[in-house]
Protein backbone atom coordinates (compact mmCIF):
# COMPACT_ATOMS: atom_id res chain seq x y z
CA UNK A 1 0.00 0.00 0.00
CA UNK A 2 2.83 2.71 -0.98
CA UNK A 3 0.15 4.88 -2.87
CA UNK A 4 -2.42 6.92 -0.36
CA UNK A 5 -2.84 10.18 1.43
CA UNK A 6 -1.03 9.05 4.08
CA UNK A 7 2.72 7.08 2.39
CA UNK A 8 5.70 8.07 4.02
CA UNK A 9 3.61 8.68 6.94
CA UNK A 10 3.81 7.07 10.63
CA UNK A 11 0.93 7.24 12.72
CA UNK A 12 0.94 6.43 16.10
CA UNK A 13 -2.60 4.93 17.07
CA UNK A 14 -3.93 4.31 21.01
CA UNK A 15 -7.06 2.58 22.00
CA UNK A 16 -6.24 0.31 18.89
CA UNK A 17 -7.29 -3.44 19.90
CA UNK A 18 -10.61 -2.58 19.15
CA UNK A 19 -13.66 -0.66 18.05
CA UNK A 20 -12.86 3.29 16.90
CA UNK A 21 -8.89 2.82 17.10
CA UNK A 22 -8.90 -0.52 15.06
CA UNK A 23 -10.73 1.05 12.24
CA UNK A 24 -8.70 3.88 12.28
CA UNK A 25 -5.44 2.09 12.21
CA UNK A 26 -6.94 0.15 9.18
CA UNK A 27 -8.06 2.95 7.29
CA UNK A 28 -4.61 5.02 8.03
CA UNK A 29 -2.92 1.74 6.55
CA UNK A 30 -5.05 1.70 3.69
CA UNK A 31 -4.42 5.04 2.92
CA UNK A 32 -0.83 3.83 2.60
CA UNK A 33 0.52 4.97 6.11
CA UNK A 34 2.95 3.17 8.83
CA UNK A 35 0.98 2.14 11.51
CA UNK A 36 2.21 1.90 14.95
CA UNK A 37 -1.23 0.55 17.00
CA UNK A 38 -0.83 0.54 20.44
CA UNK A 39 -3.33 -0.80 23.30
CA UNK A 40 -3.50 -2.52 26.81
CA UNK A 41 -4.94 -5.85 25.38
CA UNK A 42 -1.88 -6.70 23.84
CA UNK A 43 -4.07 -9.86 22.08
CA UNK A 44 -6.44 -7.24 20.57
CA UNK A 45 -3.79 -4.69 19.18
CA UNK A 46 -2.03 -7.92 17.70
CA UNK A 47 -5.42 -8.75 15.41
CA UNK A 48 -5.59 -4.92 14.53
CA UNK A 49 -1.62 -5.72 13.48
CA UNK A 50 -2.60 -8.93 11.65
CA UNK A 51 -5.05 -7.54 9.59
CA UNK A 52 -3.79 -4.65 8.68
CA UNK A 53 -0.58 -7.17 7.31
CA UNK A 54 -2.75 -9.79 5.56
CA UNK A 55 -4.25 -6.80 3.57
CA UNK A 56 -0.79 -5.23 2.41
CA UNK A 57 -0.26 -2.74 4.96
CA UNK A 58 2.40 -1.85 6.94
CA UNK A 59 1.53 -2.17 10.87
CA UNK A 60 3.66 -2.72 14.05
CA UNK A 61 3.06 -2.03 17.94
CA UNK A 62 2.18 -3.62 21.23
CA UNK A 63 1.42 -2.97 24.63
CA UNK A 64 0.74 0.78 26.14
CA UNK A 65 -0.79 1.89 29.23
CA UNK A 66 -1.39 5.43 28.13
CA UNK A 67 -1.92 6.45 32.44
CA UNK A 68 1.70 5.55 32.42
CA UNK A 69 3.79 8.32 31.34
CA UNK A 70 6.73 5.87 31.26
CA UNK A 71 4.86 3.30 29.49
CA UNK A 72 4.03 5.80 26.72
CA UNK A 73 7.93 7.17 26.55
CA UNK A 74 8.88 3.20 26.46
CA UNK A 75 5.99 2.99 23.26
CA UNK A 76 6.45 5.84 21.60
CA UNK A 77 10.36 5.77 21.71
CA UNK A 78 9.95 2.27 20.08
CA UNK A 79 7.39 3.56 16.96
CA UNK A 80 10.09 6.30 16.23
CA UNK A 81 12.90 3.67 16.38
CA UNK A 82 11.45 1.16 14.50
CA UNK A 83 10.28 3.44 11.49
CA UNK A 84 12.24 6.23 12.06
CA UNK A 85 9.92 9.23 12.54
CA UNK A 86 6.14 10.03 13.71
CA UNK A 87 3.68 12.42 11.81
CA UNK A 88 0.57 11.84 13.02
CA UNK A 89 -1.11 10.90 16.82
CA UNK A 90 -4.20 9.35 17.10
CA UNK A 91 -5.33 8.94 20.70
CA UNK A 92 -8.57 6.74 20.57
CA UNK A 93 -8.14 4.82 23.79
CA UNK A 94 -11.09 5.41 26.58
CA UNK A 95 -12.87 4.06 29.31
CA UNK A 96 -16.00 4.72 31.19
CA UNK A 97 -19.39 3.43 32.20
CA UNK A 98 -22.40 5.12 33.05
CA UNK A 99 -22.55 5.31 36.67
CA UNK A 100 -24.96 7.48 39.57
CA UNK A 101 -23.15 10.17 40.99
CA UNK A 102 -23.51 9.22 44.64
CA UNK A 103 -22.09 5.58 43.57
CA UNK A 104 -19.16 7.13 41.63
CA UNK A 105 -16.41 6.15 43.90
CA UNK A 106 -12.97 7.73 43.86
CA UNK A 107 -10.99 5.03 42.42
CA UNK A 108 -13.39 4.90 39.52
CA UNK A 109 -12.98 9.15 39.08
CA UNK A 110 -9.10 8.36 38.86
CA UNK A 111 -9.53 5.47 36.51
CA UNK A 112 -11.16 6.93 33.72
CA UNK A 113 -9.36 10.98 34.37
CA UNK A 114 -6.08 8.78 34.18
CA UNK A 115 -6.47 7.13 30.61
CA UNK A 116 -9.34 9.85 28.76
CA UNK A 117 -7.47 12.93 30.02
CA UNK A 118 -4.30 12.12 31.47
CA UNK A 119 -3.20 9.09 28.89
CA UNK A 120 -3.46 11.99 26.37
CA UNK A 121 -1.02 14.61 27.99
CA UNK A 122 1.65 12.05 28.43
CA UNK A 123 1.18 10.87 24.67
CA UNK A 124 0.79 14.71 23.23
CA UNK A 125 4.01 15.23 25.41
CA UNK A 126 5.84 12.70 24.25
CA UNK A 127 5.30 12.91 20.79
CA UNK A 128 5.63 16.35 20.47
CA UNK A 129 8.69 16.59 19.68
CA UNK A 130 8.75 14.53 17.37
CA UNK A 131 5.91 15.53 15.66
CA UNK A 132 7.47 18.99 15.44
CA UNK A 133 10.44 17.61 13.28
CA UNK A 134 8.06 16.38 10.35
CA UNK A 135 6.07 18.96 8.01
CA UNK A 136 2.51 18.96 8.68
CA UNK A 137 2.69 17.28 12.41
CA UNK A 138 -0.69 16.36 13.05
CA UNK A 139 -2.70 15.26 16.52
CA UNK A 140 -6.09 14.02 16.36
CA UNK A 141 -8.14 13.08 19.81
CA UNK A 142 -11.37 11.32 19.81
CA UNK A 143 -12.97 13.13 22.25
CA UNK A 144 -17.51 12.97 22.19
CA UNK A 145 -20.40 15.05 22.18
CA UNK A 146 -20.02 13.85 26.46
CA UNK A 147 -17.14 16.97 26.31
CA UNK A 148 -19.32 19.32 24.76
CA UNK A 149 -22.33 19.27 27.37
CA UNK A 150 -23.23 17.33 30.44
CA UNK A 151 -24.89 13.57 30.76
CA UNK A 152 -26.61 12.76 33.23
CA UNK A 153 -24.96 9.55 35.04
CA UNK A 154 -21.72 10.13 33.05
CA UNK A 155 -20.15 13.13 34.95
CA UNK A 156 -16.90 11.68 35.35
CA UNK A 157 -16.73 11.08 31.38
CA UNK A 158 -17.76 14.10 30.45
CA UNK A 159 -15.38 15.87 32.80
CA UNK A 160 -12.67 13.95 31.17
CA UNK A 161 -13.76 14.47 27.57
CA UNK A 162 -14.40 17.94 28.54
CA UNK A 163 -10.59 18.36 29.46
CA UNK A 164 -9.66 16.89 26.69
CA UNK A 165 -11.04 19.08 23.95
CA UNK A 166 -9.38 22.62 25.71
CA UNK A 167 -6.15 20.30 26.23
CA UNK A 168 -6.56 20.20 22.57
CA UNK A 169 -7.36 23.70 21.60
CA UNK A 170 -4.90 24.83 24.47
CA UNK A 171 -2.21 22.74 22.26
CA UNK A 172 -3.23 23.43 18.81
CA UNK A 173 -3.45 27.80 19.34
CA UNK A 174 0.38 27.10 20.67
CA UNK A 175 1.75 25.37 17.78
CA UNK A 176 0.35 26.31 14.77
CA UNK A 177 2.96 28.64 14.26
CA UNK A 178 5.24 25.66 14.30
CA UNK A 179 3.21 23.76 11.88
CA UNK A 180 1.58 21.80 14.03
CA UNK A 181 -2.39 20.83 13.69
CA UNK A 182 -4.00 19.73 16.75
CA UNK A 183 -8.01 18.70 16.20
CA UNK A 184 -10.97 16.64 18.11
CA UNK A 185 -13.00 14.21 16.78
CA UNK A 186 -16.70 14.70 18.98
CA UNK A 187 -18.41 11.11 18.38
CA UNK A 188 -22.25 10.28 19.72
CA UNK A 189 -23.26 6.99 20.27
CA UNK A 190 -20.94 4.58 18.51
CA UNK A 191 -21.29 0.17 17.83
CA UNK A 192 -17.89 -0.19 19.89
CA UNK A 193 -17.39 -2.61 22.81
CA UNK A 194 -17.39 0.30 24.82
CA UNK A 195 -20.84 1.22 24.35
CA UNK A 196 -22.36 -1.72 26.69
CA UNK A 197 -20.91 0.03 29.59
CA UNK A 198 -23.17 3.20 28.75
CA UNK A 199 -26.19 1.77 28.46
CA UNK A 200 -27.87 3.03 32.01
CA UNK A 201 -30.30 0.91 33.98
CA UNK A 202 -34.03 1.31 33.53
CA UNK A 203 -34.24 2.43 36.82
CA UNK A 204 -32.33 5.41 35.94
CA UNK A 205 -34.47 8.54 35.48
CA UNK A 206 -34.78 8.14 31.52
CA UNK A 207 -36.26 11.73 30.97
CA UNK A 208 -32.95 12.94 31.90
CA UNK A 209 -30.78 10.97 29.58
CA UNK A 210 -33.31 11.27 26.39
CA UNK A 211 -31.64 14.92 25.60
CA UNK A 212 -28.48 13.02 24.53
CA UNK A 213 -30.25 9.98 22.24
CA UNK A 214 -29.76 10.90 18.34
CA UNK A 215 -32.65 12.22 16.89
CA UNK A 216 -33.96 8.69 15.40
CA UNK A 217 -34.22 6.35 18.01
CA UNK A 218 -31.67 3.66 17.47
CA UNK A 219 -29.68 5.46 14.88
CA UNK A 220 -25.97 4.61 16.03
CA UNK A 221 -22.63 5.03 14.19
CA UNK A 222 -19.88 2.36 13.26
CA UNK A 223 -16.19 2.70 14.34
CA UNK A 224 -15.60 3.05 10.33
CA UNK A 225 -17.77 6.54 10.04
CA UNK A 226 -15.49 7.74 13.20
CA UNK A 227 -11.99 6.55 11.73
CA UNK A 228 -13.03 8.48 8.51
CA UNK A 229 -13.60 11.78 10.49
CA UNK A 230 -10.14 11.28 12.06
CA UNK A 231 -8.12 10.21 8.65
CA UNK A 232 -9.91 13.94 7.19
CA UNK A 233 -8.33 16.09 9.88
CA UNK A 234 -4.92 13.96 9.63
CA UNK A 235 -4.93 14.92 6.08
CA UNK A 236 -3.76 17.80 3.98
CA UNK A 237 -7.37 18.14 3.20
CA UNK A 238 -8.21 19.46 6.45
CA UNK A 239 -5.29 21.98 6.57
CA UNK A 240 -7.00 24.75 7.59
CA UNK A 241 -8.83 23.28 10.60
CA UNK A 242 -7.56 23.34 14.28
CA UNK A 243 -8.67 23.41 17.22
CA UNK A 244 -12.02 22.11 16.03
CA UNK A 245 -14.40 19.53 17.33
CA UNK A 246 -15.92 18.10 14.89
CA UNK A 247 -19.15 16.82 15.79
CA UNK A 248 -20.33 13.01 14.35
CA UNK A 249 -23.45 12.31 15.84
CA UNK A 250 -26.79 12.55 13.59
CA UNK A 251 -27.68 15.96 14.58
CA UNK A 252 -27.63 14.92 18.71
CA UNK A 253 -26.10 17.89 20.05
CA UNK A 254 -27.85 20.27 17.50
Amino acid sequence: MSNGRFSGRVIYITGAASGIGRATAELFAAEGGTVFAVDVSEQGVRETIDAIRSSGGAAAGGFCDVASMASVRESIGAAVRQFGALHVLVNAAGVGRAVRFEELDENEWHRVMSVNLNGVFHTMKVALEHLLKQPGGNIVNVASIAGLRGQAYNSHYCASKAGMLNLTRAVALEFVGRGLRANCVCPGGVVTPLLQYFMPPENFEQSVMAYYLPPVPGLMGEPIDIAHAVVFLASNEARMINGAALVADFGTVA
